[in-house]
């Protein structure tokens, strides 16, 4: 009865840091996005591949602010911060680089189908969403705020 008990508390505990998750990366999403549209626009006609550039530099900033709330509300540890925030860098910068490797490529088919061409690097983006969330929910349960292994005792 005991195992039934722990695995019910340990399915609401995973049930309820997905709805974290989903929270605290909403908001997160929606900064970096809102931040991405911003610079894209503020940069488009001034320097080339602006759409770029400005998701680059959106990344950067979204993804200090998104350690602080996974750390603090969705993952809530307590280790070693300097681990979780290179593991955590590593685990944005690896989804990071996909969203830009598809950028060009969203963008470029989305040209074809949109009748007004300036909105595609913001529907491209729009529509790369979903996979970076899923791709970084993965990446920091299971590496950026994973416990680090207790030492065994002799």
């Amino acid at each position: 009865m005991i195992g039934v008990v722990e695995v019910e508390h340990s399915s609401r505990q995973s049930a309820w840091q997905v709805v974290r998750f989903v929270i605290v990366g909403g908001w997160n999403t929606a900064f970096g996005y809102g931040l991405y549209a911003g610079l894209t626009y503020l940069l488009t006609g001034r320097v080339p591949h602006a759409y770029m550039i400005a998701s680059a530099v959106a990344n950067v900033i979204a993804i200090a602010t998104a350690y602080v709330g996974h750390k603090l509300v969705t993952f809530r540890t307590k280790g070693n911060v300097l681990r979780e925030l290179l593991r955590f860098y590593l685990v944005y910068g690896a989804t990071a680089l996909v969203g830009l490797a598809l950028l060009p490529l969203a963008v470029a088919g989305l040209n074809q189908v949109l009748a007004n061409r300036a909105y595609a690097p913001y529907v491209a983006q729009a529509l790369l969403l979903p996979l970076n969330v899923a791709l970084s929910f993965v990446g920091h349960k299971h590496f950026s705020f994973r416990p680090a292994p207790r030492e065994e005792a002799p």
